[in-house]
């Protein structure tokens, strides 16, 4: 059951119609992994702790630099040099201390990756490489667990949902993330952030949609984006969604 003040704090998801009181509960109890604390893990991070999700995973081995803060909103200067799980592990606390932050201060492997998905009911993939992103994409099936992936360069970004465990109305599987990339671009084909630079207020727009389909895992309600991704372009302000 909610708390009188967790009812006052969610007031605005309990009167909801898509929500109300048992979605929030179902909010509560969920955890979720958030693979990544950057531009797209920060905005993700907020949107989930305000929703009032019960427990936030936090995988990610970097320290907070200036030219993190451009995007990266979840992180402040005061925060320089800490380990990006404690920063943004301290933000959520200060946000609202009734929900259980677990850090993983360190890079996914073939080692490691399925033990830390275990605990977690949904992923969300916010890493920076493709290396990270097919390892977590194939865990993630193979433990069936949802997967939320999103990804941000320069002016464009994408996001999509990953269910290839479950089956559609006709009996088919819900494609994988090999599907939509069946293989990893070669090293170097596609330039990094720190490379070609990314527009901080999109990572925002982008994490922040990520939020809304995350909690649509915990608490459905409309059509999540399986087997569709959507295409995000800032420079022409255009938002397109495709199957796959």
């Amino acid at each position: 059951m909610l708390t009188p003040d967790e009812l006052t704090r969610f007031a605005r998801h309990i009167v909801l119609r898509h929500i109300g009181g048992p979605g929030q509960q179902r909010l509560r109890r969920a955890k979720v992994l958030v693979v990544g604390a950057g531009g797209l893990g920060s905005p993700v991070l907020l949107y989930l702790a305000a929703a009032g999700v019960g427990t936030l995973g936090i995988v990610d081995d970097d320290t907070v630099s200036l030219s993190n803060l451009q995007r990266q909103v979840i992180h402040a200067v005061a925060d320089l040099d800490k380990l990006k799980v404690e920063s943004a592990g301290e933000t959520i606390a200060a946000l609202d201390p009734g929900i259980r932050v677990v850090p993983h201060a360190m890079r996914l492997s073939a080692q490691n990756v399925a033990a830390t998905i275990a605990d977690y009911d949904v992923i969300a993939d916010g890493s920076d490489n493709f290396d990270t992103r097919f390892l977590l994409a194939d865990a993630c099936a193979g433990a069936k667990k949802p997967l939320v992936t999103a990804a941000v360069n320069e002016m464009h970004g994408s996001l999509t949902t990953l269910r290839p465990f479950d089956k559609r109305a006709d009996g088919t599987h819900w494609p994988g993330y090999r599907d939509l990339y069946p293989e990893k671009p070669p090293a170097g084909a596609i330039p990094t952030c720190s490379e070609a630079g990314v527009l901080g207020a999109l990572c925002g727009v982008i994490g922040s949609l990520q939020a809304v389909e995350v909690i649509r895992q915990i608490t459905p309600f409309g059509t999540p984006l399986l087997g569709k991704i959507l295409l995000v372009d800032a420079l022409d302000m255009r938002f397109e969604t495709f199957e796959y």
